[in-house]
């Protein structure tokens, strides 16, 4: 089977950044009011801009399809154009239509006069790591030339105020300061806009850097753990999850049926432990501790978990010092399923890395735990 490569990637961030205190002049304050939980949050995540897809209005200015496809675009040039492309990978926590596909839509968007295989991840983080993996497997089995697998997110479709407005028209016939719950706040103040794609070949780049996907593991602990994250659905008091084609249509503005929910408790308690436990896993099967890796990219959803990582990977005896870090969620925010792109595009762009070194890059996914590991050496 052939190595592959990644020998390119391309970024787009829509609009200009959005600092901490203008988030809700974009997002809209429910019930009119600020949000009580908004600074907590922020205090603790770390990051201090995103990008969202929309203007101070509420308009959307770039949807989905057309941030990936622009990602898509910023790969192509002289020696490759969209009809040299022979696969197209997709993934997406957050898909504008349940049919037709993500990916077809983005294909669809580019043009171009020659037809190609498409494929579509949706989910939540690991749909990039999903659409990497298909890529990958693709051009090492000799089955495509090339691929290009991108990742790409419009979250903040799932946190305008108008989603949350009739609960909190019901809640203040009870109470004089209505408040959301908590765990429907919480990602409000976490999610960022955004597409990052890769170009994957079976040779390293003729011209600069290449990174060799050394290989690439996603397991699921879904058959132990119960839902942590969710949209266009709610959770029981017995765990128990309903999508909203089992709701009444009238609840649901209601219910928040369309917000995304966290669980913050079962957050913290199995996000990092099991991420971690998995990482040990992936040392054993393919024979690398911490002293074998150059650069860690974690994908994180807040900066709090950054000291929670090294606490319990020191624990469990498997610490990646903190010098080999590399991230970039401050400036650009959590953008889920195209955050391990969005770092890998930085580090290649940055000038740090160096022949031979190895890139280990994590992607855990709490919607029902979900983890992700690949390396890759520098060529």
């Amino acid at each position: 089977m052939m190595d592959v490569f990644i020998t390119k990637a391309s970024r787009f961030l829509p609009n200009d950044p959005v600092e901490n205190d203008d988030m809700e002049a974009f997002l809209g304050m429910v019930d009119g009011k600020p949000s009580k939980a908004r600074r907590v949050i922020l205090r603790r995540n770390g990051i201090k801009q995103r990008y969202y897809a929309l203007d101070k209005d509420g308009n959307v200015t770039h949807t989905n399809v057309q941030m990936a496809a622009n990602a898509v675009r910023g790969l192509l040039d002289d020696q490759l154009t969209i009809d040299d492309i022979d696969l197209l990978s997709c993934g997406t926590g957050s898909p504008e239509q349940l049919i037709p596909s993500h990916g077809v839509m983005v294909h669809g968007e580019l043009g171009g006069k020659k037809h190609m295989e498409v494929v579509s991840f949706a989910g939540s983080c690991c749909s990039g790591a999903d659409a990497l993996k298909y890529a990958y497997m693709a051009v090492k089995l000799g089955l495509s030339k090339n691929a290009v697998a991108v990742a790409s997110e419009r979250s903040s479709a799932w946190m305008r105020a108008s989603y949350f407005q009739k609960e909190s028209e019901q809640l203040a016939q009870l109470e004089d300061q209505p408040m959301l719950a908590f765990q429907k706040d919480f990602l409000r103040w976490m999610l960022s806009d955004g597409a990052f794609s890769v170009l994957l070949q079976g040779k390293p780049s003729a011209s600069g850097l290449s990174l060799r996907l050394d290989w690439i593991d996603i397991t699921s602990y879904a058959n132990t753990k119960e839902t942590c994250m969710y949209a266009a659905a709610d959770k029981d008091a017995d765990g128990r999850v309903k999508g909203w084609a089992s709701f009444p249509q009238s609840e649901w503005l209601t219910e928040s049926i369309f917000a995304i929910k966290q669980d913050t408790r079962m957050l913290s308690e199995y996000i990092v432990p099991l991420g971690v436990q998995y990482l040990i896993e992936m040392g054993k099967k393919h024979q690398f501790t911490p002293d074998d890796v150059d650069w860690f990219l974690p994908h994180m959803s807040s900066m709090f978990f950054k000291d929670v990582i090294i606490e319990e990977s020191a624990k469990q005896g498997f610490a990646i010092p903190e010098e080999r870090w590399f991230y970039n969620l401050p400036k650009i925010g959590n953008i889920g399923s195209a955050s391990a792109f969005a770092m890998l595009e930085e580090l290649m762009d940055s000038g740090l890395l160096k022949q031979g070194q190895k890139v280990l890059v994590m992607v855990p996914e709490s919607a029902r735990f979900s983890y992700c590991y690949f390396m890759l050496t520098v060529c």
